[in-house]
């Protein structure tokens, strides 16, 4: 079906690094009007600038395989492994560092959105537009729990850090909360009136956020699955993808007037918004980088993957390569690497990593 494609960043790594962002203490950042310039002059980030270096990202690897449009890769917690799932019915481990195959997962009857890792890097989940969630055992390559209940096409999930729980969110507008355990749904959520885009735990999985393409931001809470916050964007800027920062203290928004937010949720307040990729039509992924420098890292609908200072804003590296729209990011839990996903006419993943960093 033919549809924007979505993926969830790794949020498994994320939640298990100890550094917290730093302070943000930017008064609220509104988004630039489309002439706006994309990034700041150099002279504009005097100091900041100097205090770490900037990235430097090279191709390492182009791997193909996939024949249909790639919606999700995921590097494993442990960072061995890295899954890719898209329009075909299977999901498809590879060797980071070789870019070889190592195994398709397969068992849906349709294509997939999104992959979540347990923390453990032993189980993968996989969210089909059969409906369905399987929860694979990687190593064996076998389905070890099919979990059934939405009512449409499932199009995102994500573990929380325990791999207790597992949430996910469906084309029907709800949000379920799963014991990953027993494959059981513990609680629905009718959530949203349309797609929901996103889902994910923050760092003690007490809270759940949501995304939907009817333009609103959701904070639940996960032991009695009540609403505690929503955040409107507008309805030229309607969110499709959000996760809870690595210390779960700010929410990262991205949305379709190629705009990517950093929120503070207590507050409702947007903190900086990070521009100048293009993100008006497909479900397109950002991502916290916290192994080298504090990124945001994000795909495009320029064939490109922008990465931005955290703090400044500023477009730190801009990396080409890709033939079509990238719609999913990765980043690496413990090196300085990306993994980056495309479409239709490309169809390929893309390794990237910062020799210069590694050294």
């Amino acid at each position: 079906m033919s549809r924007p494609e979505d993926s969830s960043t790794d949020d498994d790594a994320a939640s298990q690094t100890t550094e917290d962002d730093p302070q943000v203490v930017a008064p609220a950042d509104p988004a630039p009007p489309p002439s706006a310039p994309t990034a700041p002059a150099p002279t504009a980030v005097p100091s900041i600038a100097t205090s770490r270096e900037r990235p430097n990202y090279q191709l390492r690897h182009t791997i193909r395989g996939h024949t249909m449009s790639i919606s999700s890769v995921k590097f494993s917690p442990d960072g061995t492994l890295l899954a890719s799932c898209g329009a075909e019915k299977m999901v498809k481990i590879w060797s980071p560092f070789t870019g070889e195959l190592i195994r398709n997962l397969n068992g849906h009857t349709q294509g997939l959105s999104d992959i979540a890792w347990s923390s453990d890097s032993v189980y993968l989940a996989s969210a089909s537009d059969d409906t369905t969630i399987r929860i694979w055992e990687v190593d064996s390559g076998l389905t070890v729990k099919h979990l059934k209940g939405h009512t449409k096409w499932v199009f995102c999930l994500n573990y929380n850090t325990a791999s207790n729980l597992l949430v996910s969110g469906g084309c029907d507008g709800d949000v379920r909360i799963w014991n990953a355990a027993k494959g059981k749904c513990m609680k629905t959520l009718h959530a949203h009136l349309d797609y929901v885009t996103a889902v994910n735990f923050n760092r003690d999985a007490t809270l759940i956020v949501s995304c939907s393409l009817d333009g609103l931001i959701r904070i639940w809470n996960t032991s009695d699955g009540q609403c505690l916050k929503t955040l409107a964007e507008g309805h030229d800027a309607i969110c499709q993808h959000v996760q809870f920062s690595p210390n779960s203290k700010y929410i990262l928004s991205t949305a379709h007037d190629s705009a990517i937010r950093l929120w503070d949720y207590q507050t409702t307040r947007c903190l900086k918004t990070y521009t100048g990729h293009t993100n008006a039509k497909y479900c397109i992924s950002a991502c916290f980088s916290v192994t080298g420098g504090k990124w945001i890292v994000s795909g495009s609908e320029d064939n490109k993957t922008y990465i931005w200072d955290l703090q400044t804003r500023e477009i730190v590296q801009v990396l080409e390569g890709h033939t079509d729209v990238v719609v999913t990011v990765a980043t690496h839990p413990s090196q300085n690497m990306l993994a980056t996903g495309s479409i239709e006419s490309d169809l390929s993943i893309r390794i990237w990593s910062d020799r210069g960093s590694e050294a």
